[in-house]
């Protein structure tokens, strides 16, 4: 028998916007893995939680992914945490999950803060239909094809930007896209 990997969405700014569900899975499970576990230490002393974590981020992933299938495989559950709303939404875990689905390990959602559908939801844009697309890159080639991919997303498009890239790439979307409604949030 195998553990189950949880998937755990936590707060994107207040840490009161946490489900019980969540606080009671990040309780019992064996151990967290988390991008920041500086950030995360947060959450868990603001809810008196003591479960161990260890890091799990995007230069360690595919080191830590085996250390987390162990455990798995041990039949521990275990938990995933992002610094921040959902993990694998623009940030690591999939290599992780993959893993665990590939060898069918249960992996089970535990819903709830996603910043773009939050930004989308308060943004007045239709929200009927998205295309969600992450960050843009830095490298131009690719960057010229993110912007490509922009241009085409209809009727709404979602992405994230770092705060001291975001006027930078706000110009280029005016210069490559054209004056279109644009909410910052």
């Amino acid at each position: 028998m195998a553990g189950t990997l949880f998937v755990v969405a936590t707060p994107i700014g207040n840490l009161e916007d946490i489900t019980a569900r969540a606080l009671r899975v990040l309780r019992e499970v064996a151990v967290i893995a988390a991008e920041d576990t500086r950030r995360t230490s947060n959450l868990l002393s603001r809810y008196g939680i003591t479960t161990r974590t260890t890091s799990l981020h995007e230069h360690n992933e595919r080191q830590k992914t085996a250390l987390v299938m162990a455990r798995l495989e041990a039949d521990q559950d275990v938990a995933l945490v992002s610094d921040a709303g959902t993990p694998t939404v623009s940030d690591p875990g999939r290599h992780l999950i993959s893993t665990a689905v590939g060898r069918g390990i249960r992996v089970e959602a535990i819903p709830g803060p996603n910043a773009a559908v939050a930004a989308l939801s308060v943004s007045g844009l239709a929200s009927d239909a998205f295309t969600f697309l992450g960050f843009p890159p830095i490298k131009a080639k690719d960057r010229s094809e993110w912007f490509g991919r922009l241009a085409k997303a209809a009727p709404t498009a979602v992405f994230y930007e770092a705060p001291h890239r975001v006027v930078a790439t706000l110009n280029e979307v005016r210069l490559k896209i054209g004056d279109i409604p644009v909410v910052v949030a």
